[in-house]
């Protein structure tokens, strides 16, 4: 047994805890500080002893227990089976997210950022994709990947999913629809199915699965027989648990705004009505939440960012911002959204339409000949926007193109926005941030909601004034709070992790290519790499490679940076309306402004993590849900093309097959490994291709082929493709010239 560790004098939080409870108890960052002394596993009583809490108060104890729960459930500490408490890290323990897989393993990606954890099936048994659970590394498998050993499970996240009905041999049980779930769950043989056989059902988990024991439900929905137009929103919303109808309680907050604005809330604001102000934003937009303002000031410029003053309407304890919480931003579906806040604050109250008094919070910003920034303000203000415009009209006018009359008097701060944006970009290009060229695509539909067609949606000029009018009121907003030194949410994006650095550089070695910057490469130095390859033929298949090889962007109270856009510190303030972090943000700002205390700020360090946490796991939530809607669209859409042939790109390479992206149709499928005839196929991850060890046939990624749609399972939204025979017979042809060309030189030699 270890030494007894001595815990600090005093709680360096004890003030803080004072002033939120009555009968305080150890701080969490206190707690840890003494585990993290002790060489050994500490029991609960002992623990009680050693922080000094009072004996025989059963108050103290039952906030103890609590406390160390809430530690247990956040991944802080970890209750052995002989009840002893512990730190992960020193137990050799990872916290991280589950990835499923429809073939039954998974992944678990860890919080740390370090290298996934492969779980086989046998370990996936007990969880479902997006649980959140402690690991410990075991050792590697046959493809060399760390392979784990899951220890705990923290956090449960699929309290219900939808399926399909099944009945064999008496045993009821539904088919998860998400194929990242590859357990079936079992009904209840009490439960009296209504459900016909093949019909698509929502099952709420009773019982969760275990290394013992299938996963239990009980079915509180029937759909319907098959996915009729818009099922399959319906489908993914309650696939991935989305908050989608307001709680009697919130409806009930809401009614206190039908009068809509009322003139005692510009009390205590600056009046910026004089301003013009306009919104540029997409044709379909409904909610507003920027709007910005720009003149020339001799040889400077003042930028005006104002934002929808949200955390004005939104309370901290009501209902409706335990709602938006838990909702965590908007999901934004094909035509349909399912948004944070309700429509009559969404659309309404904070949206900043025009010929109308709005309540907004204001990045008052003076920006330097050079692009740089000066300095800035922050302040609650009342505008009264001009215009509502959308981007390619503005796009237009700027290039001169002809502008209606009742846009003419907001066309010079256009220009002056226009030429402040010229300032911005070349400020942007000598900082280094990372430029990727991507396409970004949205969905035209026709009769009975069949998508007519797959576009790629135009980025214009407009597009990037507006970007980097937002970055620089983000970066601003980061500042301003890192002064304060008020706990704040930032947007956080560290660089690339060294495993998958080393990777990237061996692919570009493959291609005589090398990324400078050294060992340990800046954000510039992607940038000027980027610039240098931007000719080359193959230029899409490296930059996909490049940006694979890039951390995710997440929020977090540790501010350490956004790799990507170069700045040392960042924060989402621009969209609170639509993100909650944004809403944190502004009432961190809020907060400096009423002159309060950081300590006093509503919400501690640890509470700040949880959100953060919380949000960019919604995040994700919302970008998977997107896909399988889309995903689902697609495959209908080329359900209709089994048979048809098209030119595609390799968008991906893997050990069992290409995944292809049909040119100009924008719809993705995969070539088995199988499909690939006459040879055995080796995969090569390091040079992102397939080839075939007798015949030397190479599939490597960003190549262009030709397939033939074979076939499309709507239920797995999967659809297959096979090479075109034309494709199969200009390959072989291909790799027979190399080899008699190489032959020759050989014989000459």
């Amino acid at each position: 047994m270890g030494k007894k560790a001595k815990p600090l004098r005093v709680d360096p939080f004890a003030k803080r805890e004072a002033e939120k409870y009555s009968n305080p108890i150890p701080s969490r960052e206190y707690i840890l500080d003494y585990l993290q002394q002790c060489g050994h596993l500490v029991k609960r009583e002992e623990l009680f002893q050693a922080l000094g809490l009072k004996k025989d108060d059963p108050e103290q104890e039952e906030a103890l227990r609590r406390r160390l729960r809430a530690m247990e459930r956040d991944g802080q500490i970890v209750l052995t089976r002989r009840d002893g408490y512990g730190l992960p890290d020193k137990m050799n323990l990872l916290r991280g997210r589950i990835i499923g897989h429809k073939d039954g393993f998974g992944f678990l990606v860890p919080d740390d950022g370090s290298d996934d954890l492969y779980l086989s099936a046998r370990q996936m048994q007990c969880v479902f994709h997006g649980d959140r659970v402690l690991a410990r590394v075991a050792g590697t498998d046959k493809r060399n990947r760390r392979e784990g050993i899951i220890a705990e499970v923290l956090e449960r996240n699929t309290p219900s999913l939808v399926g399909r009905f099944f009945s064999e041999k008496g045993v009821d049980f539904v088919v998860p629809s998400n194929t990242r779930i590859a357990q079936d769950i079992l009904l209840s043989p009490e439960e009296q199915v209504k459900a016909k056989e093949g019909q698509i059902v929502v099952v709420e988990i009773v019982s969760y699965p275990s290394f013992r024991k299938q996963a239990i439900g009980r079915i509180t929905e029937i759909l319907g027989d098959h996915m009729a137009p818009g099922l399959e929103i319906e489908v993914a919303i309650r696939n991935y648990n989305i908050p989608h109808t307001w709680p009697d309680a919130v409806q009930a907050e809401m009614q206190q705004f039908e009068e809509g604005f009322l003139p005692t809330d510009e009390k205590d604001r600056r009046d910026l009505q004089s301003l013009p102000f306009v919104t540029i934003d997409g044709a379909d937009a409904r909610d507003f939440d920027d709007a910005v303002y720009c003149e020339r000031q001799k040889k400077q410029w003042r930028l005006v960012v104002a934002i929808a003053d949200v955390s004005h309407y939104v309370n901290p304890s009501s209902e409706l911002d335990k709602e938006a919480q838990a909702r965590g931003n908007s999901v934004y579906f094909p035509n349909t959204v399912v948004p944070m806040l309700p429509e009559v604050l969404s659309n309404e109250l904070c949206s900043l339409k025009p010929k109308v008094n709005r309540l907004c919070m204001v990045c008052d910003m003076l920006i330097s000949p050079k692009g740089e920034l000066k300095r800035f303000e922050f302040y609650p203000a009342v505008i009264h926007s001009r215009a509502r415009l959308i981007y390619n009209d503005v796009a237009a006018w700027l290039d001169n193109k002809k502008c209606p009359p009742a846009y003419k008097a907001v066309l010079p701060h256009l220009h002056d926005l226009y030429a402040l944006y010229q300032l911005l970009r070349e400020s942007r290009e000598k900082r280094g941030a990372i430029d990727f060229e991507t396409t970004e695509t949205r969905v035209i539909f026709g009769p009975n909601r069949k998508i007519k067609q797959i576009v790629p949606t135009e980025r214009t000029v407009a597009h990037r004034i507006i970007e980097e009018c937002m970055l620089l009121a983000n970066v601003s907003a980061a500042h301003f709070l890192l002064k304060a030194k008020v706990p704040a949410l930032f947007r956080v994006h560290a660089a690339p992790a060294a495993e998958k650095l080393a990777d990237l550089k061996a692919f570009l070695a493959e291609l005589g290519l090398r990324l400078p910057g050294g060992k340990v490469p800046k954000p510039e130095d992607y940038s000027v790499f980027l610039k240098s390859i931007a000719q080359r033929p193959d230029a899409h298949l490296i930059q996909t490679v490049l940006l694979r090889s890039l951390s995710q962007a997440v929020y977090s109270p540790d501010n350490i940076g956004h790799f990507g856009l170069a700045f040392d510190a960042y924060a989402h303030f621009t969209s609170p309306i639509r993100r909650y972090p944004d809403l944190v943000i502004h009432r961190a700002i809020r907060h400096v402004l009423a002159k309060r205390k950081p300590k006093k700020f509503m919400y501690d360090l640890a509470s700040i993590s949880r959100l953060g946490e919380h949000c960019s796991t919604t995040e994700r939530r919302a970008d998977e849900a997107t896909r399988e809607v889309l995903d689902w669209l697609k495959c209908e859409f080329m359900r209709d093309r089994v048979g048809e042939t098209f030119e595609g790109l390799i968008t991906n390479v893997t050990g069992f097959g290409l995944f292809v992206e049909l040119k100009n149709i924008y719809v993705e499928g995969l070539v088995h490994v199988t499909a690939l005839h006459n040879d055995y196929y080796q995969f090569d991850a390091k040079k992102h291709r397939l080839f075939g060890e007798r015949s030397g046939i190479t599939y490597r990624l960003g190549d262009s082929v030709r397939v033939k749609v074979g076939r499309v399972d709507l239920d797995q939204r999967k659809i297959d493709f096979e090479l075109a025979e034309e494709e199969q017979t200009k390959r072989v042809k291909t790799t027979f010239k190399k080899k008699k060309k190489k032959k020759k030189y050989f014989d000459k030699k």
